[in-house]
């Protein structure tokens, strides 16, 4: 089945296919464009802690780190490492793990065609071996002793450790030690085949290429999947936060600080939505037109690393602001308090729709890239939006809208406060 997804605002276009293989193509030519982008991407990210494929089973448990550990074993195939094929056709690959979702891409400038078909075949051709997969466990654990070395790493996992008493968005993407030790060329099997079935994943391309040949070599490669009940076990979050401030020393030169509000989550599209608008609200309390930015660049408690952000996804959502600071618990408190003078007051029209151009500016540029593109057209789908709903959701934003949001999601309460200082 084949869809065209049109934006009347942009003028612009793109394909939507539900493949008979199960994937989901969705397909942004973009003219004029040398390049083009392309990203295969499953359901399944870090937060994905357990799952079960038969309703009438017990869950199984996933040992955490399993879906980046996925992402680091899914480029080994029994003919050969999948980056070797790219360096072949020029085309630069990558790969990475996120909360909740797992992608595999690559960016090229010709061979187009040679390296969709690498990335659709070794994507779906896992090979996990016992040697293998000790040998991995070296690797990455290496790699988590790298990013425990990582002040800015640290400032944001040290913060979500504070926000969140159960939610597994508390512990490191890539896992711990002891957590990887745990994972077996089994269980890697077992949860590739409950996550990497076509149906829970998305081909997103954008850029210069042709979408007869993306459905020709799909065609070519994929085989139809299996229909497969997938059910997640998600834990339930208080809205109270575990621990109100947590404070860890590094060689840093300058003190570092997270602020985060926990935001009640709702579903995956609200979720998505009501960030859109949280992003105005950002900008209204402390964007860099902001009078609150400008007191505080002004009074030296934050500098040009200072910034807002909103984070969502399917059972989370949070608000974060972030920065260096020579005094972070004042800086924080003064965001606290600017919070609390804004719920009150009320946010002005003025600063609203300052806000909002600011906003619907970010999601117009972001139409002038293709890896952009790519991978809003994944957050989107698979929150059960379109990539225009983003656009629209940002361009018919309201006063009483982001007014809703300021009472309800920025509640300073539920907030905590992630600070990195110098050793002494």
């Amino acid at each position: 089945m084949k869809q065209e997804i049109r934006s009347e605002r942009v003028r612009e276009s793109y394909q939507k296919i539900d493949h008979p293989s199960g994937l989901t193509l969705l397909l942004y030519p973009m003219e004029g464009f040398s390049s083009a982008y392309a990203m295969l991407t499953t359901d399944y990210g870090s937060v994905d802690m357990a799952f079960r494929t038969d309703p009438k089973a017990d869950f199984t448990r996933i040992p955490a780190g399993t879906a980046h550990f996925l992402e680091h074993k899914m480029f080994e195939n029994e003919d050969g490492d999948a980056f070797a094929k790219y360096a072949a056709t020029g085309a630069s690959a990558n790969a990475f793990t996120s909360f909740d979702k797992t992608s595999y891409l690559f960016g090229c400038a010709d061979h187009f065609e040679e390296s969709l078909r690498i990335l659709l075949e070794f994507v779906t051709t896992p090979y996990f071996t016992p040697q293998t997969v000790s040998k991995e466990q070296g690797i990455i654990g290496q790699e988590i002793k790298m990013y425990d070395d990582n002040p800015d790493w640290r400032v944001l996992f040290n913060l979500l450790k504070a926000m969140y008493v159960k939610h597994p968005i508390a512990i490191d993407i890539a896992g711990t030690v002891e957590s990887i030790a745990e994972i077996t060329a089994d269980s890697l099997y077992e949860t590739y085949h409950a996550f990497y079935n076509l149906h829970n994943m998305v081909l997103t391309v954008a850029g210069s290429f042709s979408p007869e040949s993306v459905v020709r070599i799909t065609d070519e490669v994929l085989r139809p999947a299996s229909q497969l009940h997938l059910e997640r076990n998600f834990v339930e979050e208080p809205d109270q936060v575990a621990q109100k401030r947590i404070e860890q020393k590094f060689p840093v030169a300058a003190p570092m600080f997270a602020l985060g509000l926990k935001v009640h989550p709702v579903d995956p599209k609200t979720n998505v939505l009501r960030s859109i608008v949280n992003e105005i609200v950002n900008e209204v309390l402390a964007g860099d037109a902001s009078p609150l930015y400008r007191r505080l660049y002004d009074g030296g408690l934050i500098n040009a690393t200072f910034d807002s952000e909103t984070d969502c996804g399917k059972d989370f959502s949070a608000l974060i602001f972030s920065g260096e600071s020579k005094d972070p618990d004042r800086a924080a408190q003064e965001i606290l308090n600017e919070i609390e003078r804004v719920r009150k007051e009320g946010i002005s029209l003025e600063a609203f729709e300052r806000g909002k151009k600011a906003v619907y500016s970010r999601y117009i540029r972001m139409l002038n890239r293709p890896d952009s593109i790519a991978n809003a057209m994944v957050g989107a789908h698979f929150s059960g939006l379109g990539l225009y709903d983003l656009l629209e959701a940002a361009a018919n934003a309201t006063l009483e809208e982001a007014q809703r949001r300021l009472a309800e999601d920025y509640r300073t309460e539920y907030a905590a406060l992630s600070v990195i200082s110098p050793l002494d």
